[in-house]
C-alpha cells in the first residue's frame, strides 16, 4: 500500500524535475551557450547561464510535470488506465507543454528542426535515463520486500513450531 503524500512530496518532486532541467540546461550553456546566444532565448547570456525569464519557466514547466504525474500516476482522476497507456498520455502531454513553453517564450526557433531535433534527442535520453534509475529503486524496493516477507514468514514458522 502506498502512503498518502502532501504537498511537501510534491514540492519535492516538483524540484527535483527544476534541478535536473537546469543542470542539463547549465552543461549546455557551457557546451553551446556561445554559438547559440544569438538564435536562442534560452542561451542569451552565452556560457555564463540562462537568463532568469528562462529558469521561472521552467520551474513553471517542471511544476506542470510533477501535475501531470498527480493526475496520471495517482487513482485520484484516472482509475482504470493501464500504466503504460498512463505514461504515455503524460509523456505526450509533457512533450506537448515543453513545446508551447518553446514556441511561446522562443527557447529556440520554432522553423529550425536542428533545435527540436536536439530536444527530442535530450528528452529522450533524459525520460530513458528516467526509466532505468526508477527500474533498479524498484527492483531494489521488491528485492527488500522479498527478503521481509521471508523473515515475516519464518518468524511466523518458529512461532507455529513452539
Amino acid at each position: 500500500m502506498e502512503e498518502r503524500k502532501n504537498i511537501f512530496d510534491y514540492l519535492a518532486q516538483a524540484l527535483t524535475v527544476f534541478g535536473f532541467a537546469m543542470a542539463v540546461l547549465n552543461v549546455f550553456c557551457l557546451l553551446f551557450g556561445e554559438s547559440a546566444k544569438e538564435v536562442s532565448a534560452m542561451f542569451a547570456l552565452g556560457r555564463k547561464g540562462i537568463p532568469a525569464e528562462i529558469v521561472f519557466q521552467f520551474a513553471a514547466v517542471s511544476v506542470l510535470i510533477t501535475v501531470f504525474r498527480f493526475v496520471f500516476f495517482t487513482d485520484v482522476f484516472i482509475r482504470n488506465m493501464k500504466v503504460w497507456l498512463r505514461a504515455v498520455c503524460m509523456l505526450a502531454l509533457v512533450v506537448m507543454t515543453i513545446a508551447v513553453f518553446a514556441v511561446t517564450f522562443q527557447w529556440f526557433p520554432a522553423n529550425l528542426w536542428q533545435p527540436w531535433a536536439m530536444f527530442f534527442l535530450c528528452f529522450g535520453l533524459s525520460v530513458s535515463g528516467s526509466y532505468g534509475v526508477m527500474s533498479v529503486k524498484e527492483k531494489t524496493e521488491n528485492r527488500r520486500l522479498e527478503d521481509a516477507l521471508k523473515r515475516l514468514k519464518s518468524k511466523e514458522e518458529r512461532q507455529n513450531e513452539q
